[in-house]
């Protein structure tokens, strides 16, 4: 503890009392630490002999800085990072309630209206601990389909994890999106891998943690919320429709927006995510 602690000290320019391991999330572990004034903060760390990756933690703490901008953007600060280690500010959770997914809601849709240059984003990327090509785009339904779906199928069928006929199945959403991508929408400023997990819970709304942040499309958050299921996701979508409505045939997009996420689940976690991918491309097709 004694490499964590000195490291927050570096990073925040603070005196740290004490550092609590709170276990692993990839190839980086995750702390609490607690600075000499009592300030707890949220500590994600390489470990000794682990090489790390090239960028994985300027990206996250780019992305925080870069939504955080928006008006009541629900994100935590950045207390510090460098390529071993990132410091943000703690979130003390509270259990979701139907008020706090209202104004997730509207926090979420003031965030995504904040908008983006271009779609991708000015720094290289990273969903979880893949690389992620942020390299800019006019379009979205190019840039989705060269920059969110091209790299990770071609990846989950380098492992094995599916065959050449499922690779054709998602091969023929490609060479559709134009049809299924529905009216053009301005890029939009999202998370990017916001599944419940990533979702915080506080009285007054949410805080969102670990993003794969760029210029996107903003049904993307909205598909992955759903995804994996949010508590009381009615409440958050309706309240986001308040504030921005979302566009004709959002609901049949929905499966086309799931895919790069599942695309990503089979290449980091293999084959169990296969039939979801495939069902997924067809619901897309269908729409």
């Amino acid at each position: 503890m004694q490499s964590v602690a000195a490291r927050v000290a570096e990073l925040t320019g603070r005196e740290v009392a004490a550092v609590t391991e709170m276990g692993s999330s990839h190839r980086w572990r995750l702390y609490r630490a607690e600075l000499a004034d009592g300030t707890p903060l949220f500590v994600k760390a390489f470990p000794d002999g682990d090489p790390g990756a090239d960028g994985l933690f300027r990206a996250e703490a780019l992305g925080l800085d870069w939504l955080g901008r928006s008006f009541g953007s629900p994100v935590p600060d950045v207390a510090g990072w460098d390529d071993r280690a990132l410091v943000l500010a703690w979130v003390e959770e509270r259990p979701p309630t139907p008020e706090a997914a209202e104004r997730f809601g509207h926090q979420l849709a003031a965030m995504h209206l904040a908008g983006a240059d271009s779609f991708g984003a000015s720094w290289n990327g990273y969903i979880g601990p893949l690389p992620m090509d942020n390299t800019p785009r006019s379009t979205w339904p190019e840039f989705y389909a060269e920059q969110r779906i091209l790299p990770y199928l071609r990846r989950a069928a380098d492992r094995g994890a599916l065959t050449p006929a499922d690779v054709r199945l998602v091969e023929k959403v490609l060479a559709a999106i134009d049809d299924l991508a529905g009216d053009p929408e301005p890029p939009a400023r999202i998370h990017g891998d916001l599944w419940n997990g990533n979702v915080l819970w506080q009285d007054d709304g949410a805080v969102v943690v670990d993003p794969a942040a760029h210029g996107g499309h903003r049904e993307a958050d909205l598909a992955m919320l759903a995804l994996f299921g949010l508590p009381y996701l009615d409440r958050v979508r309706d309240a986001y429709n308040e504030t921005a409505p979302l566009g004709a045939g959002w609901r049949a997009r929905v499966p086309l927006h799931q895919l790069h996420p599942l695309l990503v689940h089979v290449c980091l976690f293999g084959a169990a995510y296969r039939t979801m991918v495939l069902e997924t491309a067809r619901a897309a097709l269908r729409a």
